[in-house]
């Protein structure tokens, strides 16, 4: 056996341990990537944003009776156009949507309307109304065209990515780095086996490029920063994915949200200025959607938080993008204004967003958009103009 492709397989499975190397990649993802193609970032919140914190629109004469205790750090937001507002630990996006690079929607959600965490993001990432898939939105995309790959940064694959033809997923590594002894036969045991090795060989290469070859992150899992840094690698590498995309958990503020808002936001932030670095001139064919499965009650409750809600914030950024604009039809915050009385009222729908920026940008066709991508939903017209002609 030749010595650098051994010191390869020890590397990767020291890196990333036995039970890792027994994941076998699609062969498709050794195709090589047209080095102009599109790049497109989709980030899901898991948890609920609360859009009136991310994007309060301080103009609305309701919003301070409505927003009590968490209207003092609300208030002392990023000014943006129309009386909204950018929390201020979004200072990265804020300046992204002074150079035109960031696009604001407000008052989105999905189709979905019962409040549930578990339905809501199923039902976005199916991207249906009514569950009757097993596949995600993004897996049709891919599996579009026949060339476009995708990689999940995270442990498992998200919904949005499952049945894609050529995605992949990537996370730290969690176990422990094998004895030289275990690495030895290992070895010996796989040296025969031709698919394992180009397997093998693949995921080292995955590896090296989500890690930079550190392999483990602290904290275990990796926090969002880092693993933006690691989709930025990916889809700067040559031959990798053209697609990815990103979870970030923890925006359930039921109680104390300012104080964890101010972290949430502050680490978002953190992770949109590394994909900029991170993509480098791969930045200007880039386009990023930030979403959630859903708002947060206009209302703060009883423990200085906010409950399930229905409408709230998306984010559209990337050198790709046409904006500095607020895109909302604000249906505002008096009482009968509100959505079941309690929640922003939906104007504007996620789909919407997604199509226009997959028509534009990454050249998917009306119909597809339509029937196959987001079935059922030619009532729902993409948003034009987000991308740069």
């Amino acid at each position: 056996m030749r010595e650098d492709a051994l010191l390869n397989r020890r590397r990767f499975l020291a890196l990333t341990g036995a039970t890792a190397a027994l994941t076998l990649f699609s062969p498709h993802l050794m195709a090589n990537e047209p080095g102009e193609a599109p790049r497109f970032v989709f980030l899901l919140l898991r948890g609920g944003m609360d859009g009136l914190s991310a994007v309060p629109m301080l103009a609305d004469p309701a919003f301070a009776g409505l927003r009590g205790v968490l209207a003092e750090e609300e208030t002392a937001g990023l000014p943006l156009d129309g009386g909204f507002a950018l929390h201020p630990k979004l200072a990265t996006l804020h300046a992204l949507y002074g150079a035109k690079e960031a696009t604001i929607f407000h008052a989105v959600a999905g189709p979905y309307r019962s409040r549930s965490h578990f339905d809501a993001q199923d039902m976005l990432e199916q991207g249906i109304a009514a569950p009757a898939t097993s596949d995600g939105f993004l897996a049709r995309m891919i599996n579009n065209d026949g060339a476009t790959k995708a990689v999940a940064l995270a442990e498992t694959m998200p919904l949005a990515l499952r049945g894609g033809e050529r995605a992949t997923s990537w996370a730290p590594t969690l176990i422990p780095e094998a004895s030289p002894d275990i690495l030895d036969r290992l070895d010996d045991l796989y040296a025969g086996d031709a698919l394992l090795e180009a397997a093998l060989q693949q995921m080292l290469e995955n590896e090296a490029v989500g890690s930079g070859m550190g392999g483990k992150m602290n904290g275990g899992r990796g926090n969002i920063v880092t693993l933006a840094e690691s989709a930025a690698r990916f889809l700067t590498v040559e031959g990798g994915p053209n697609v990815a995309m990103l979870e970030f958990g923890g925006w359930d503020t039921h109680t104390g949200q300012t104080a964890r808002l101010n972290r949430q936001f502050a680490a978002l932030d953190q992770a949109i200025a590394a994909l900029k670095a991170g993509l480098g001139a791969t930045w200007q064919r880039t386009a990023i959607i930030v979403a959630t499965e859903f708002g947060r009650t206009a209302a703060v409750n009883g423990t200085r938080g906010t409950d399930h809600g229905t409408a709230g914030a998306a984010f559209l950024f990337g050198g790709a993008v046409d904006g500095g604009r607020v895109i909302a039809d604000w249906p505002g915050l008096g009482g009968a204004m509100l959505y079941e009385g309690r929640d922003l009222m939906p104007t504007l729908d996620l789909r919407a967003i997604l199509k226009g920026v997959m028509a534009d940008h990454m050249k998917v066709a009306g119909p597809k958009l339509d029937l196959d991508i987001f079935p059922d939903s030619g009532t729902v017209k993409p948003l034009s103009s987000l991308i740069r002609a």
